[in-house]
């Protein structure tokens, strides 16, 4: 150990960076081979600091070691002698990883023999050093000289910077002469823009610990080089990437086949409704696509015969188009049912995979014992093989695993296992079946996808999924990972969804308490809220866990545009006019978005005989009450009249039931305080107000709610309003109609409303306003 540290202290590594070093097996023994062959090439010589330098960054960074002899002979004969150079190198043996090199293009591509002269260098300085001559003189010293040295260097791509630098500062003290007391003043600051109102809105959120969003739309976020993914056909380029002989060959053949095109896919399975997480994974992988000119398959990963659905599959396609996408073409893994088996023969006869009888819970967890048939013969495998899928097998007497460690540890992960089963689409013809290990990326091949876009936990499957391709020797496409969804205040799991249906707390998975997709269309959530929501939280690699509230945020900014105005009364009171004037109208017009009056009213009915909220009447006036009581007039929304009470009519047990009022027309009265919303002529209608289905934030946290999250359940998340009264105008709407209730919310019709009755989901309150009373 010691004999390796002062090695690397020789070529010019402090004694702690020599240490820390050590501590990484790979790159210790990298550099340790970097430094013996550069010593067969400088002999005797010394490695200096220079050259020990560029070693050091060489080993570090490269990626492919088979070309370690090669750069290190460039950097011990010094023809590379920069880092820059050094980067223009590794990228050009990332870029072409199969034999032979193209050494003419290689040493053109990183500068090996230009020589830079100081004419050159003197020229091209005083071209930029012209250019901002003017600025230059106006803000002197104080004038940012990293521009020159940009474009200096531009010009001057192998120069060395130093040089570079030393000849920019001496024509700027050419130009400028010697600095005076004023040139070391600081620079004043520009004086900060105030940010729109909405983005300010979001910096707050953002400081109150809330997790910031986006303020790009989902396509700039997606669009060519703004995720840093690879191009088509350009798959080895990827960190991680598993180059094989027959690679190149392999993505040549499939840029024939796509014609370079984008092609991704999302693969749920068909065994549950698809919830808000989903959303961000239906807008990444259709949206990646739709924003690179590239095309997305919905495909079905329907392996599992037992969980499967008819009702699944029709649900996802549904939410996917609901969302505002069209599969490029809806396919099943169950269509490669065929060509998965004979791959996994394939898999068999060259010794990568073998029939293991280890039962399921002996495989559980990371620690399973090692199975004692790995090492059977393949030809004994296969014929084991065969006789599972001819039924000969009870189920979990055998399965046929592949012979790979995983990234988390995990050993030789199950390929095919027996399910007695019938398959949705395929009946009895299979009785072993596919896994997710096996399935995924076989399939992703043979539809030619470029990227494989999942959540973060398949990363420890990433090393599998290129494995498999690899073994078999079929084209690879390329995984990237991106961070999960989460919301606060809602479980998402199928289990335990299944568990709330079954207990009674929801009637099914489509309640709009729920989260899921269906759920949140049923309430009302309008889906470019849902996608704008997406967008705003981003394309993270980190898992993001957001409030609900920021979602409804994102449903009234659409419903607000989108929903036209009614009136509605939740809890009425019936107010009586006692002289309203003979020939008044018997109808008002009423504006479907007063802030817009050009896009439309309808008109609503109108007589002596009202009804208003039972809270816009009090009997007895409170401090900042602004409302109707016997002391203070109120305006009606867009009558034009304003009512005073004349007398309170009460049952026997003394509540207020009727109201008796005048009327005075609004350009004749005083104006009043407030004005309020009433209907006249009313449908009644039943009205579902929903909150929150859980107490507490994180419901599955065991620390949160010892209890189990069925025991967090809110008393208080529905309250069914039977007798509410709204205006005639919505008696044609149909199932998912949006309107917002004036002063009240935005509602939309349930699937449950009838040709007698209408139902009105509260999708999400009006905005707050607390001065309000």
């Amino acid at each position: 150990m010691a004999d390796v540290t002062t090695l690397f202290v020789s070529i010019g590594l402090s004694e702690q960076k020599a240490k820390e070093t050590l501590k990484n097996e790979a790159l210790s023994s990298t550099l340790k081979d970097a430094i013996s062959q550069a010593q067969n090439v400088v002999g005797s010589a010394a490695i200096d600091k220079a050259m020990g330098t560029l070693l050091y960054n060489m080993a570090s960074r490269l990626k492919d070691t088979r070309r370690l002899g090669f750069l290190t002979e460039y950097i011990a004969k010094r023809k590379i002698t920069s880092e820059l150079q050094l980067s223009a190198a590794l990228e050009f043996v990332k870029s072409y990883p199969q034999d032979p090199l193209d050494n003419i293009a290689f040493e053109s591509s990183c500068g090996v023999g230009v020589v830079v002269t100081h004419e050159q260098i003197e020229d091209v300085v005083e071209q930029v050093i012209k250019k901002y001559k003017n600025q230059l003189q106006e803000e002197r010293y104080r004038f940012n000289m990293g521009l020159l040295m940009g474009e200096a260097r531009a010009g001057l791509k192998w120069a060395d910077g130093k040089v570079i630098k030393n000849e920019v500062d001496l024509q700027v003290l050419h130009l400028l002469g010697p600095k005076t007391e004023a040139d070391f003043e600081k620079k004043p600051k520009a004086p900060k823009a105030k940010p729109p109102e909405k983005e300010k809105q979001e910096v707050e959120e953002a400081a109150n610990g809330e997790v910031k969003v986006e303020a790009k739309s989902l396509m700039e976020q997606l669009r060519g080089e703004a995720l840093k993914f690879h191009k088509p056909g350009e798959n080895f380029k990827t960190e991680g990437y598993v180059v094989t002989p027959n690679t190149m060959a392999l993505l040549k053949k499939h840029l024939e086949l796509t014609g370079g095109q984008v092609r991704s896919r999302f693969p749920p399975e068909p065994n549950g409704i698809l919830h808000i997480g989903h959303a961000k994974a239906i807008n990444f992988n259709f949206g990646y696509a739709k924003a690179n000119n590239g095309i997305c398959f919905l495909r079905y990963d329907d392996t599992n015969p037992e969980k499967e659905e008819e009702k699944y599959f029709t649900a996802i396609k549904d939410m996917v188009e609901w969302l505002g996408y069209t599969p490029y073409a809806i396919t099943h893994a169950s269509d490669n049912f065929q060509q998965l088996y004979d791959w996994a023969e394939e898999l068999i006869q060259r010794g990568q995979a073998y029939v293991c009888h280890q039962r399921g819970e002996e495989l559980k967890g990371h620690n399973a014992p090692p199975s004692p048939w790995r090492d059977r013969p393949a030809e004994e495998s296969l014929i084991l093989f065969r006789r599972m899928k001819r039924g000969m097998f009870a189920e979990g007497e055998a399965t046929l695993r592949m012979k790979m460690v995983m990234e988390d540890g995990k050993m030789d992960p199950v390929a095919y296992r027996i399910k007695y089963t019938p398959h949705h689409r395929t009946g009895d013809t299979w009785c072993i079946y596919p896994t997710y290990d096996y399935t995924h990326c076989l399939c992703d091949s043979i539809e030619h996808i470029t990227h494989s876009l999942c959540t973060k936990e398949f990363q420890a499957r990433r090393s599998s999924y290129y494995w498999l391709c690899n073994a078999l020797d079929v084209y690879c496409p390329v995984q990237w990972e991106y961070g999960r969804l989460n919301l606060t205040y809602t479980v998402v799991s199928k289990r335990k969804i299944i568990k709330l249906v079954e207990e009674g707390i929801v009637r099914d998975w489509d309640d709009p308490r729920l989260f899921t997709l269906t759920a949140l269309r049923r309430r009302g959530f309008p889906q470019q809220a849902i996608n704008n929501f997406c967008a705003r939280v981003g394309v993270t690699v980190a898992q993001v866990t957001m409030e609900p509230h920021l979602l409804e945020a994102c449903v009234r900014e659409v419903l607000n545009e989108q929903a036209p105005r009614v009136m509605a009364v939740l809890e009425p009171l019936k107010v009586t006019i006692t002289n309203l004037p003979a020939g008044s109208p018997t109808s008002v017009p009423v504006p479907d978005f007063p802030a817009n009056e050009a896009k439309g009213s309808h008109t609503v009915p109108f007589s002596k005989v009202l009804y208003i909220e039972q809270s816009d009447f009090r009997e007895v006036m409170e401090k900042g009450y602004k409302r109707l009581t016997p002391d203070q007039p109120v305006g009606l929304r867009h009558a034009g009249y304003v009512i005073s009470v004349q007398r309170v009519i009460k049952d026997a047990s003394g509540k207020v039931t009727e109201l008796e009022v005048t009327c005075a027309a609004t350009d004749s009265a005083e104006k009043p305080k407030a004005f309020i919303h009433w209907v006249s002529q009313p449908l009644e209608c039943e009205v579902r107000l929903y909150e929150r289905l859980f107490l507490h934030k994180n419901p599955e946290d065991s620390a949160e709610v010892p209890g189990g999250f069925l025991s967090d359940i809110n008393p208080n998340s529905l309250q069914v309003i039977s007798s509410a009264l709204v205006d005639q105008s919505v008696a044609k709407a149909k199932v998912f109609d949006k309107f917002q209730f004036e002063r009240v919310g935005y509602f939309s019709v349930d699937p449950d409303s009838t040709p007698q009755k209408m139902v009105f989901n509260r999708t999400v309150t009006l905005k707050e306003d607390p001065g309000k009373i």
